[in-house]
């Protein structure tokens, strides 16, 4: 709608809101017809509401347009006046609690405001939460912005963890494929896992049903104290018109997912170790004859393996299965070939989700996370279905601390990031779902 036009219908409902204003201050008025002024008045908030939301749209782009700005020191007169008729209307008892029901609905549309844009709230919370991070507003400051600190810790705010999060998933290949649950506190999760089978009776029944067997184990994902360090220099915070937002929340994204990635692929990190990390629990393939990456043939031998890994999983993984190998591996089958002249990697149909290529029919990605640690020479694959790998996050339990001292030395800044989270596999004893390759280390032959 034109902006003249949103702005003459919210004046003509602000002079609608008058004259009921004035009925309502006129005793004669009987008790019946407040009922209906007070309907009235709800309709005409509705639509005062709607006419500041859009008008503040419109001043997205032009921040000193008429908007509701132009009407303010109309509302705050009526505001004023307002106020000091209700406390006339306080000291004299006869006004009936609808009748000051009715003038207190009047004050709040007189008073309506436009809702803050979603965008333009974002954008500030992100400034104010990284100003704050690198002291160039105060604690109090920080929090009239909406940002919670406190105790030399600041809380990170939902707009720029739920960023962290995505850019995390991105990165991430387990957070990608598999199962994210949240919650809200640190509580156990609980996942249930098929622990036995069930009975089954071919021949017609001629007796009762026993009770079957099947029984479910229940594994909990327990969230662990989760940080990750990132610094920044102070020459670089120091440069004038440097986007201190961007800076700070990029830093923020790849120091939390090296931690983050690390701890669901290898969880070998000192006191925070993770049993139930891809590597530990996938299961351990070793084909049937073992394969000599020096020899003539090894293309082909590595083909029937891949083959074989692949058929292992039961079908109901199988059908879900995908391919994660580490660089090693990807050049090992980008190089080789079958006896027929077969490139072991090739290209799918249509490219999907960023992914190009397939390994024996089955999408395939590769990560440096899969590398073994200390020699990530060696070719390491896994396959399977990774929606089994579950992840708990805790809702509102990351939190930035700034570490300036530590850091000053070196003229940096520190930010540890602290966070509650936890990622394993589980998976049924009686069906595995991811399975691990890790082939010898050998020259390989195109």
């Amino acid at each position: 709608m034109n902006k003249q036009l949103l702005i003459a219908l919210q004046k003509r409902n602000k002079q609608r809101l008058t004259d009921l204003r004035t009925k309502i201050e006129d005793p004669e008025t009987r008790e019946d017809e407040l009922a209906e002024i007070k309907d009235e008045i709800d309709t005409i908030t509705e639509e005062l509401q709607s006419v500041a939301d859009s008008l503040s749209e419109l001043d997205d782009e032009d921040e000193d347009g008429d908007g509701t700005a132009d009407d303010e020191p109309e509302d705050g007169d009526g505001t004023a006046d307002d106020e000091n008729r209700s406390a006339d209307d306080e000291k004299r008892s006869a006004v009936s609690e609808q009748r000051s029901a009715a003038m207190a609905a009047v004050r709040d549309a007189l008073s309506t405001r436009a809702a803050e844009p979603k965008k333009r709230n974002q954008a500030e919370i992100r400034s104010a939460f990284a100003k704050f991070v690198v002291g160039q507003i105060s604690e109090s400051e920080a929090r009239a912005l909406g940002i919670e600190a406190g105790n030399g810790s600041v809380t990170v705010p939902e707009v720029i963890a739920s960023e962290i999060i995505t850019y995390a998933q991105e990165e991430n290949l387990l957070r990608k494929y598999g199962t994210v649950v949240r919650t809200a506190g640190d509580v156990k999760y609980p996942v249930l896992v098929k622990k036995a089978e069930g009975n089954v009776n071919k021949k017609e029944r001629t007796t009762e049903i026993l009770e079957t067997s099947i029984e479910f184990d229940e594994i909990l994902l327990d969230p662990a104290e989760f940080d990750a360090l990132a610094t920044v220099t102070k020459k670089l915070l120091a440069m004038s018109g440097a986007p201190i937002e961007s800076i700070v929340v990029e830093e923020l994204k790849k120091a939390y997912v090296r931690k983050e990635t690390n701890y669901m692929f290898n969880g070998d990190d000192v006191d925070n170790l993770n049993p139930g990390a891809l590597s530990k629990k996938a299961v351990a393939f070793n084909p049937t004859v073992a394969v000599d990456l020096k020899a003539a043939d090894a293309g082909q031998k590595v083909y029937d393996a891949l083959i074989e890994m692949k058929n292992t999983p039961v079908t109901e993984v199988m059908k879900k299965g995908r391919w994660i190998v580490n660089r090693a591996a990807l050049t090992m089958v980008e190089k080789m070939k079958t006896s027929d002249g077969f490139p072991l990697l090739r290209p799918m149909t249509q490219a999907e989700g960023g992914i190009g290529n397939t390994l024996v029919g089955y999408p395939m990605e590769f990560t440096d996370a899969a590398d073994k640690k200390s020699t990530p020479d060696v070719p390491v694959l896994y396959f399977g279905d990774y929606s089994s790998f579950h992840i708990q996050d805790v809702i509102g339990a990351m939190q930035i601390q700034k570490l300036v001292e530590k850091f000053s030395g070196t003229n940096r800044i520190g930010f540890q990031i602290y966070n509650l989270l936890d990622g394993q596999l589980i998976y049924s004893p009686f069906e595995p779902t991811v399975y691990k390759y890790e082939m010898p280390i050998g020259e390989y032959y195109g």
